[in-house]
């Protein structure tokens, strides 16, 4: 049978205009077609936006900082209009690029949404068109909770269109985006509360990196309620008054929900063409991304693996050489790097502590110091962690985590070290760089505790 296109890409974000595109540039005949904007959550209600707010929240720090380095600066507040307006420039900017990359390899693009009508045919708008082979990657999208007055919360795209920066603002949530929300609405002028159910947040994270962070958003002013829940929102007086399970009661003037994402398969006919999800409503799909229907494949936040912008980009990399390419080939999932923007940020990449020390004995190095610039301004609450998690048995780095100043930019190098299967020995023979926070982590020599080992009398009896 002879189809109109040899892939078809449903979603035009990191990973299926990448896939997309190496896919033409192998000789494929490629249309891709995406309903709401292109570059998706990362570049428009993400990755991007998100971190020019991190942005504006560091300059105010700064200048405020900079008197006690000799600098008279005057702060008179903060221009939130003109903060958006240039964020928004470099998104419309930077959505406009994904566009010109697919019409310069020659793929067809629809800004239109697509259904499945079976395992080859597409509706896309009012057309219809058949594929040989079909990449669903329409990422996720964000829920709020299940709770009466939900409808009256804001979700994690929404602080993107705010006019106004809100005075008082509930953030409701413990993963990476809550804190990162409660970090840059307090650094612009709000005053920020984070409630969650959990004893700590980030939960999956290092638990010295999960205690560090709740005591760095303590010092900024940043009022951090664990061990409850949200039970209704209900409006007064041009207020909001969110009731938690603890009988607790908050006034405030915004509430969000970051409470996690969903895969964004609702409406696809993914039933129709055969394609089996999971409870959660991602897609299943084996080592090769191969879903259930073996012409169609999934890539990103809709199969819910790791969730990031540079393994969609990477997997829909790997897919167009495997599929077009000649080049079949794997984007691995293991030590994938990551950072939480927070303030001040993090950075780890490999396994956390308790991970590593369930699949055998550790030794762990851990050094807590205030860096140099902070010895300066004084600021509360501005201490830097590090640590390294090491196997006793190979002397390898299983895990490397780390909260302070450039935690994200330092963290990405070591990436690379690990991912390579560094030792310990590797790292200290390596030579610092002077005066960095970085040499801090080739430095490391006194060992902290040793982890994962069974008590004697648990090791006798097993």
């Amino acid at each position: 049978m002879a189809y109109d296109f040899d892939l078809f890409v449903i979603g035009g974000g990191s990973a299926g205009v990448r896939c997309a595109r190496v896919s033409a540039a192998h000789g494929a005949r490629v249309g891709v077609a995406e309903e709401r904007f292109w570059g998706g959550t990362c570049v428009n209600v993400g990755c991007v936006p998100k971190k020019i707010m991190v942005n504006a929240t560091e300059y105010g720090q700064w200048a405020e900082d900079g008197a006690a380095f000799g600098w008279d600066i005057e702060i008179r507040g903060h221009d939130w209009a003109k903060l958006a307006k240039a964020r928004d420039a470099e998104v419309a900017r930077l959505s406009g690029i994904y566009g010109k990359l697919l019409a310069g390899n020659g793929v067809t693009t629809f800004d239109a949404r697509a259904t499945l009508l079976d395992a080859h045919t597409i509706q896309v708008g009012e057309r219809k068109v058949t594929a040989e082979r079909i990449l669903v990657a329409t990422g996720g999208t964000a829920q709020r909770l299940d709770i009466p007055g939900a409808e009256l919360g804001l979700i994690s795209d929404d602080l993107f269109t705010l006019k106004a920066l809100p005075k008082r603002v509930v953030v409701i949530g413990a993963g990476y985006i809550a804190l990162e929300f409660a970090c840059i609405l307090r650094g612009l002028g709000a005053e920020v509360d984070v409630m969650y159910r959990a004893a700590l947040p980030l939960r999956g994270f290092d638990d010295d990196i999960r205690t560090a962070v709740v005591a760095a958003m303590t010092a900024q002013g940043i009022r951090l309620n664990p061990d409850v829940s949200p039970t209704r929102i209900t409006q007064v007086e041009g207020s909001l008054l969110v009731g938690m399970s603890s009988n607790f009661i908050r006034e405030t003037d915004a509430v969000f929900f970051c409470t996690g994402r969903s895969p964004n398969t609702k409406g696809l006919g993914l039933e129709a063409a055969g394609v089996a999800m999971n409870a959660a409503g991602a897609i299943t799909v084996d080592e090769e991304h191969r879903s259930s229907q073996p012409n169609i494949y999934a890539l990103g936040d809709v199969i819910d693996r790791i969730n990031l912008t540079p393994m969609a980009t990477a997997t829909g990399h790997a897919l167009a050489d495997t599929l077009f390419g000649k080049k079949p080939r794997k984007a691995s999932y293991e030590n994938v790097a990551t950072a939480v923007f927070t303030n001040p940020p993090i950075a780890t990449v490999g396994l956390s502590e308790q991970d590593a020390a369930a699949r055998g004995p550790v030794d762990v190095f851990v050094t807590h110091f205030t860096p140099m610039r902070h010895t300066i301004s004084g600021r509360a609450g501005r201490k830097t962690l590090m640590k390294l998690v090491v196997c006793q048995r190979t002397d390898k780095i299983l895990g490397a985590h780390m909260l302070g100043e450039d935690a994200a930019e330092i963290m990405q190098g070591i990436g690379i070290a690990v991912g390579m299967g560094a030792t310990k020995a590797d790292f200290d023979r390596t030579i610092g760089i002077h005066p960095t926070a970085a040499e801090e982590f080739v430095t490391l020599r006194t060992r902290a505790r040793e982890a994962g080992v069974q008590p004697p009398q648990q090791a006798a009896a097993e």
